[in-house]
């Protein structure tokens, strides 16, 4: 597991050193969740990270209904990466409660979150790069089976993860690389491998970061409509980090702006796109018709 504290420091230094106070770009309202926390399919409650004097996460309110796709956006140093590092738990929160499927799951490991549903799509340099595509989604599989099959004396396990992984490798278009090593893979196609992996663990909740990230143009489509499509063939719930603004304002059905780690509103991609203080903040000035 990559260690995130250094980079969820910095972060934190550039939420506290080189964002705007948020007081000077109020937008429409941070209340625009239509549900409490703990009745939605993900949930946070005055989520809060500091590192020493630094805050990176502070005192953010989500709630995520079961079936949505939610965006997160935000400058370098909103603090976006470090509020998934709490989700998950890949670090301790100082303050408040995450909530999924209406339970506190504030104090479980990061460790036993997929078994609880909650997934973050694997990063490039979290693959098993010596072995086959097909292998890396297989043993993600067999690994979230392990507590029910963990004799496995028939080898049930490994025969019921085979299937998943032929499955998740069809759903994501990777099933004609199926036997191709992990390393050998394009940048975009082993990003496809990582939303695989996570998708092999069978989740409720998924989170991606910057999912076309390092991607042209023609990858990032196809990425963006596989996520899409994923997202509605499964009925996931899902939340996205991603900072292509198209992509984000095309596909999102609801988005939450982070702002010196905390959220300045949130709302539908229309809101979101015709909110002056989040035009000025993020997305650049409108243009002669008023829009993006």
């Amino acid at each position: 597991m990559t260690d995130t504290s250094s980079d969820d420091a910095t972060e934190a230094e550039r939420v506290t050193d080189d964002a705007t106070d948020p007081a000077s770009v109020t937008g429409p309202g941070t209340d625009h969740e239509s549900l409490d926390p703990t009745e939605a399919a993900l949930g946070a409650r005055g989520l809060t990270k500091r590192f020493g004097e630094l805050t990176a996460v502070g005192g953010v309110d989500l709630a995520v209904p079961e079936g949505e796709l939610r965006a997160i956006i935000g400058p370098n140093g909103a603090g976006k990466t470090t509020f998934f590092n709490v989700l998950t738990n890949a670090l301790e929160p100082t303050a408040g409660a995450v909530y999924l499927h209406g339970e506190e799951i504030t104090g479980t490991p990061q460790y036993a979150r997929p078994h609880d549903g909650l997934v973050r799509s694997f990063q490039s340099n979290q693959l098993f790069t010596e072995q086959t595509v097909h292998e890396n989604v297989r043993i993600v599989a067999q690994t979230a089976e392990q507590g029910a099959f963990s004799l496995d004396l028939l080898g049930r396990g490994r025969d019921l993860a085979t299937e998943r992984a032929h499955e998740v490798l069809e759903l994501t278009e990777l099933d004609d690389l199926a036997e191709e090593t992990a390393k050998n893979l394009s940048h975009g196609d082993q990003r496809r491998l990582g939303i695989a992996m996570a998708l092999a663990t069978d989740p409720s909740v998924l989170l991606l970061d910057e999912p076309t990230s390092g991607l042209g143009a023609v990858e990032t489509e196809t990425t963006a409509d596989l996520i899409e499509d994923i997202q509605s063939e499964l009925g996931l719930t899902l939340l996205l980090i991603e900072h292509d603004m198209n992509i984000v304002l095309s596909r999102s059905d609801r988005i939450t702006v982070l702002h010196r780690g905390e959220v300045l509103t949130t709302g539908t991609p229309e809101e979101i796109r015709n909110d002056d203080a989040v035009q000025e903040a993020y997305l650049g000035e409108r243009d002669e018709e008023g829009s993006l």
